[in-house]
């Protein structure tokens, strides 16, 4: 991967207080990671508020913005949105401290350090802000999204596999359950 000072803040000529910084991610960006090639056309803007402070730094990341991707039902790709916010303390140790393990939203790095990279972080809360799902959103008249020949294609496959059924259960069937029958009871 580049080294690109575009994603780095040098934080030793800040003043206190929130500095905002806005990040547009496009292809580029992503393909230096690697990242799934189904994903394509990013368009992303990442608003980072970084506020200063004398021994840590508050980040709040904001993620807006469009990738293309194919739907999970139909297979079409689709411009899926992208929307999500996190956030991220980092707080500064001496030079002894080096054993301090990184917390989920809590990082460490040394005060000699003058200058932060957060490349990494923008490209994690851009792949976080992706939903697990990719479906069509439903039209406006409520209708799905999807392309209706795979939707159709996809019922009667299903229809198919209903009528013909699963040979593994068969067997299962003769140790289903009667009813017990009733007993008299002893007096």
């Amino acid at each position: 991967m580049k080294h690109n000072r575009e994603y780095e803040i040098a934080w030793q000529g800040l003043k206190p207080g929130p500095h905002t910084y806005v990040y547009e991610i496009d292809d580029r960006f992503m393909q230096e990671r690697e990242v799934d090639e189904s994903f394509s056309n990013w368009d992303a803007r990442i608003t980072l508020v970084f506020d200063k402070h004398e021994n840590f730094f508050m980040c709040h990341f904001d993620v807006d913005g469009n990738v293309t991707v194919p739907c999970d039902r139909c297979g079409d790709d689709f411009k899926l949105r992208l929307w999500d916010e996190f956030d991220l303390v980092i707080k500064l140790t001496g030079e002894d401290d080096v054993n301090i393990e990184d917390e989920v939203d809590v990082v460490f790095i040394p005060r000699s350090e003058t200058v932060i990279d957060i490349s990494n972080w923008l490209y994690e809360f851009l792949m976080l802000s992706v939903p697990l799902q990719h479906i069509h959103p439903d039209k406006e008249d409520g209708k799905s999204g999807c392309n209706p020949q795979a939707l159709n294609l996809l019922d009667k496959l299903s229809e198919q596999a209903e009528q013909q059924g699963n040979p593994l259960w068969k067997g299962l069937e003769k140790l289903k359950e009667t009813k017990p029958s009733k007993t008299k009871k002893k007096q």
